[in-house]
């Protein structure tokens, strides 16, 4: 696999490829940057379709955590760690120790947490094997998996973005479209429900669509009509690279924030989301309340200090949505020039 003269890559650090014969490990770890910190990043096990599609995921993904705590104004760099693999069928302790035992090997450089296909039971058996496996709080309500952090985010960046579009702060009667309701979609749509929203769900796993909707009275679409919904804000909770020019030539919604990673597959894709009067929350900034969870439950803070930091998402994303409207720019390349700003300026704030 070609690194170096990759098109995602974006001068990494590090980028590790580890394999174990015993336990049929194979996993890439990619830390971006530490300017600010130690790379905190998830591990994510997925049945990627290649090497190279592992490789450009982790790629994306690592930087994208750079510029996620860089806006968020966590101490912490960008990393992120991906398993080739179906989470449902290939899990063993002795792959979560092999990878264990990687991390350990990188000195404290990359931090792992739970992500897409991983878990807090995951983390702990990781956690046998390094002290850079974090995620694990044993009195938290839901043992220190950020998930309904993320979706706490994501929420409140969704509020903001339709206030700030439809100078309505009010989700009531408004239909929101979630692509993928795993842990962060159905947490995410507890939010909504209770806000008044009306919601249309979709999962490539079907025991996910039926608890969303048995529990939220979502109505049920299959994943390739999820796009063409008649809906008001449009959540893309799932895979990323699904913002392009023919999903968007489908999408009605004027409002898109969601939880999914790298949700828009190339820089082209800014210019039509402007072109079609589309208001996009960049994905690392509205997603954020994962890591700042993580972020805080190292240091020891208290639950109350977490919300409240997640909850100046919103104003974030309002600050974000000002500048791109007063500089003619896209959401995303003023997001972009704020977290290129701190780290090139090691701005942040200590929590």
């Amino acid at each position: 696999m070609s690194v170096f003269s990759h098109p995602e890559f974006d001068n990494h650090e590090q980028v590790v490829f580890v394999q174990d014969a015993n336990s049929g490990l194979n996993a890439i770890i990619a830390v971006h940057n530490t300017q600010l910190g130690p790379a905190l990043g998830g591990c994510r096990m997925w049945p990627y379709q290649s090497d190279q599609a592992a490789l450009t995921d982790v790629l994306r993904l690592s930087k994208g955590m750079s510029y996620k705590s860089a806006v968020a104004g966590l101490p912490l760099g960008g990393g992120k760690c991906v398993i080739l693999g179906d989470p449902r069928q290939a899990k063993s302790p002795e792959l979560f120790h092999a990878l264990g035992r990687a991390i350990e090997g990188l000195s404290g450089a990359y931090i792992t947490a739970e992500d897409s296909g991983t878990c807090v039971a995951d983390m702990i058996t990781i956690g046998q094997c390094t002290q850079y496996a974090a995620g694990v709080v044993a009195e938290r309500e839901y043992g220190g998996d950020p998930s309904p952090s993320t979706a706490y985010g994501v929420f409140v960046g969704l509020q903001a973005s339709v206030n700030y579009q439809f100078k309505c702060p009010d989700l009531t009667g408004l239909t929101v479209a979630v692509q993928g309701v795993g842990n962060v979609g159905l947490h995410l749509c507890h939010y909504l429900k209770a806000a008044g929203a009306q919601l249309i769900v979709s999962d490539i796993f079907a025991d996910n669509v039926d608890i969303a909707v048995k529990k939220y009275g979502a109505k049920a679409v299959s994943p390739d009509d999820i796009y063409a919904v008649e809906a008001d804000v449009f959540a893309p909770c799932a895979m990323g690279g699904i913002l392009n020019q023919h999903t968007l030539s489908q999408i009605k919604a004027k409002v898109i924030a969601g939880a999914a990673n790298n949700q828009l597959a190339n820089v082209e894709t800014q210019q039509l989301l402007r072109a079609n009067n589309v208001l996009y929350a960049p994905d690392y900034v509205v997603n954020a309340g994962g890591i700042i969870d993580i972020a805080y439950q190292r240091n020891g803070r208290d639950e109350a200090a977490i919300k409240a930091h997640i909850a100046s998402i919103g104003a974030t994303l309002t600050d974000i949505y000002q500048r791109a409207e007063h500089s003619d720019l896209s959401t995303q390349a003023v997001a972009d020039q704020i977290a290129q700003e701190r780290l090139s300026n090691n701005l942040h704030c200590e929590n």
